[in-house]
């Protein structure tokens, strides 16, 4: 920043000077045959040092203040995506996605532009008008207050027209975040609107959100657009005034014709910063609007540590004491929920859709907080202990597999490089997911895609079994692990599971029941309560809500 202040200054003064140099050349002709060649040279040979020692300082300061501008935007970039991979899910879940996108990558854009225009015009600008003014009044202090009061008038005008692009600027920033979460939207479930032939619905959708953002990019480009021609407007009648003016004192000897030279240059120079200042202004008014919504991602407060205890040597012992919680205060969904399940106790929890299944998952990883009651994990509150330290208790395999861009090996380790390759392929072996590794390209440093899409689903699948196979920790949930899993490959990994599950606590939300007849406990739910628990056959006996589930399962 000190060096770009530095160039900033020696271009300023050497473009400042030259004008002062031109019209002393001009003066050392004063009429035919009496021209001061030994003086012109010397003086254009020192404007000639100042044009070059001006467009080096000016080029330096250009590279500087893109280093900057780029470095900043780089930091605010690292700074909200820190935000967001450290606020809770439940304050992620209540944002739209894409406009989170949005700010980190377009809105971090325009705030590196605008920072890049005010680093390299405004400073520059401030400074050549007031070294101007100097000059001006060292020329004629008759002339230069014309000059010095109406300039500024073109200002004045830019800034009551750009104040109306500020609005359509902030309208321009929502509708492009509306826009970038409906393109992610579609592109995820492309194949879906296919099989439903929604894609007309699709592109009249895009179409709309597509105008709406165009008439509100035309309207702020339009005002953003009005501010420089009409200072320029402004100006030129400015500099026609003092031009004739000016004219008026050299025919009565109060100016020389160099020294008018150097006036009128200077006045025509006094006017471009405004000119530019005001071009900044604009983009200055979208910078903020963006910094605004970058800094609001950013001072979103992280999810907040109620404790500090870290769980040792972690039996698995849960218990669920009179836990209430809601999405949404006015809607119960788990009331008074009561719960003792032992050290390695395979619960199976079910229930139709809506129940509170995977609720009760985000509750034991702490991805939501109860709104009261207490979660025990070997006697101690939840809330006492550290998020990661309890987290890290937990292993587990999701129906939504996540698959990152990266080789088949940084999927199953997760950039872990404290695993050996032994340890990989045993894991793999017994996930079965070994064999197909092998078979693609360069097996286990085979490059997947975001979207994995070279693999199938239940091929992403096996990747996630093996990722908690490597990591073998004291408790499992397992949410619909074999979804997307063809039976006879299901049934060998099953014995794989048990092997896994042995010695320790596993929570199996599933909505197959032939999966979960060997559960050692059986949840039944229903609108966030537990209805039933007890073992399969317990269950059947009952003939309640879990017999005719599974019954209606069968039929």
């Amino acid at each position: 920043m000190l060096l770009s202040v530095f160039c900033a200054v020696i271009s300023v003064v050497s473009t400042l000077l030259l004008p002062i140099y031109v019209g002393k050349a001009i003066d050392t002709m004063t009429g035919t045959g009496r021209v001061d060649f030994g003086l012109l040279s010397e003086l254009l040979l020192f404007m000639t040092f100042l044009i070059v020692l001006g467009g080096a300082a000016q080029l330096l300061m250009g590279r500087l203040n893109t280093h900057i501008s780029n470095l900043v935007t780089r930091r605010l970039r690292d700074r909200a995506f820190s935000a967001i991979t450290g606020i809770s899910i439940a304050e992620a879940d209540s944002r739209s996605h894409g406009d989170l996108e949005s700010r980190i990558i377009n809105d971090a854009d325009a705030v590196g532009d605008g920072l890049l225009l005010g680093l390299s015009q405004l400073f520059t600008g401030v400074l050549t008008i007031l070294g101007t003014i100097g000059f001006l009044f060292s020329i004629s202090y008759q002339i230069a207050p014309i000059v010095v009061i109406l300039t500024p008038m073109s200002l004045m005008v830019a800034r009551f027209i750009s104040s109306r692009s500020a609005i359509f600027f902030k309208e321009q920033a929502f509708a492009r975040g509306e826009l970038t979460e409906f393109c992610g939207e579609q592109v995820a479930a492309a194949g879906l609107l296919r099989a439903y032939c929604a894609g007309n619905h699709s592109i009249e959708q895009f179409e709309e959100l597509n105008k709406k953002l165009n008439d509100v990019s035309l309207k702020a480009v339009f005002y953003s657009s009005l501010p420089n021609p009409s200072s320029r407007f402004v100006n030129n009648i400015i500099y026609m005034a003092v031009g004739a003016i000016g004219a008026l004192f050299a025919i009565s000897g109060g100016i020389t014709i160099g020294g008018l030279t150097s006036f009128l240059s200077y006045a025509s120079g006094y006017a471009k910063p405004f000119n530019e200042i005001t071009g900044v202004i604009t983009e200055l008014q979208n910078a903020i609007i963006c910094l605004g919504r970058l800094s609001e991602l950013i001072n979103l407060p992280p999810e907040s540590e109620t404790g500090d205890k870290q769980l040792t040597s972690v039996r698995g012992d849960v218990t669920f004491e009179d836990v209430e919680f809601s999405y949404n205060k006015d809607m119960h969904l788990i009331s008074g929920l009561n719960l003792s399940v032992s050290r390695g106790t395979k619960v199976a929890i079910v229930g139709p859709t809506g129940a509170g299944k995977t609720t009760l998952v985000n509750l034991l990883m702490r991805f939501y907080d109860t709104n009261s009651g207490s979660i025990l994990i070997d006697g101690i509150d939840t809330h006492d202990v550290k998020r990661s330290s309890l987290r890290s208790s937990f292993g587990m395999v999701l129906q939504d597999v996540w698959i990152r861009e990266g080789t088949v090996l940084f999927n199953l380790t997760l950039g872990r490089d404290n695993i050996l390759m032994e340890d990989v392929i045993r894991s793999a072996r017994l996930s079965h997911a070994h064999d197909f590794i092998m078979r693609l390209p360069h097996g286990y440093d085979t490059m997947l895609s975001s979207d994995g899409s070279s693999l199938s689903q239940g091929e992403k699948q096996l990747i996630c079994i093996t990722r908690v196979m490597l990591m073998l920790p004291p408790m499992l949930i397992l949410d619909e692990a074999t979804s997307s899993i063809d039976t006879r490959t299901e049934q060998r990994i099953g014995q794989t599971f048990l092997g896994m599950m042995q010695g320790r606590t596993t929570f199996i939300v599933a909505h197959r029941l032939s999966t979960i007849r060997n559960s050692d406990l059986i949840l039944y739910m229903e609108h966030g309560a537990v209805k039933e628990q007890g073992t399969h056959e317990e269950l059947l006996n009952k003939k309640g809500g879990y017999a005719a589930l599974y019954n209606s399962s069968r039929a």
